[in-house]
């Protein structure tokens, strides 16, 4: 079924606001870089550029390139980005079909990879894009990740008053455990591969900042499907009502997916 509001956009100036939990994971992730200063690095995914302008402190004489396949979030990265100086280029373009050759001696990435179905395909263009010697180094959701909301969401989307909306509809995320993860990344020629999963709890201050997050974050595809403003709201609400009784009250059951790994020199 195809509605008028499905879209591949977002609200990025919302996702800029609240994304504090992608960006607290993805600080941890930087942290394990290691870098000369004069590498040329790619930001795949980069979202608003909050964490793009971290690599860009760190490069004082290299080069970031931002990929993201959204127009909105690559106007707000480049808004904010703009001022802080630093040698960026920022590029849309599918992370499956990236049109570089052997170009960055590494690639960072954090909670992009899991909006994207094919990993092979993925993987296979991320190798494309490295030198020889170059490396991965990304996070991503995986394993059980927001196992609860997502059995409540197909539970409320599977009533009378949804169903019709979601019809022929299949989640827009790719989970993968870490075996999995690890061997498509021996299957398309990285080597010295490591994966792990890691639990993050994220618990959000109240009913409003819970519903605005899920709306803005994790079901914008899913309230795509619904033609009807009040509906939306309803569906959104319906979540967020039953959220509250959690232990701990408005918390999402986020698993991250470590993922490491180089190409060959």
């Amino acid at each position: 079924m195809s509605t008028p509001f499905q879209t591949r956009e977002w609200n990025a100036n919302d996702y800029h606001r609240i994304s504090g939990p992608q960006v607290s994971w993805g600080k941890k992730v930087l942290a394990r870089v290691r870098l000369r200063g004069d590498e040329m690095l790619m930001d795949a995914g980069c979202g608003t550029g909050r964490l793009t302008a971290e690599l860009l402190q760190s490069l004082p004489r290299g080069r970031v390139v931002g990929v993201d396949l959204s127009q909105n979030m690559l106007a707000c990265a480049r808004d904010y980005l703009t001022p802080l100086g630093g040698t960026l280029l920022l590029v849309a373009a599918d992370l499956q079909d990236l049109p570089f050759e052997r170009v960055f001696d590494g690639i960072f990435s954090t909670a992009a990879f899991h909006w994207i179905l094919d990993h092979d395909r993925l993987f296979r263009s991320l190798f494309r894009a490295l030198r020889p010697g170059g490396w991965l180094l990304a996070q991503c959701g995986g394993g059980p990740n927001l196992a609860r909301v997502r059995k409540r969401t197909d539970e409320l989307a599977a009533t009378a008053k949804y169903a019709r909306c979601f019809d022929g509809f299949r989640e827009p995320w790719t989970f993968n455990d870490a075996e999995t993860a690890a061997r498509i990344l021996w299957r398309v020629g990285f080597t010295e591969v490591e994966t792990s999963l890691e639990p993050a709890l994220t618990v959000l201050e109240n009913l409003p900042k819970y519903s605005e997050f899920v709306r803005t974050v994790i079901l914008r595809q899913h309230l795509d499907r619904i033609p009807d403003a009040e509906l939306r709201t309803e569906f959104v609400a319906a979540l967020a009502r039953q959220a509250g009784t959690d232990n701990p009250p408005f918390s999402l059951d986020y698993w991250r997916l470590n993922l490491n790994a180089k190409i060959p020199e």
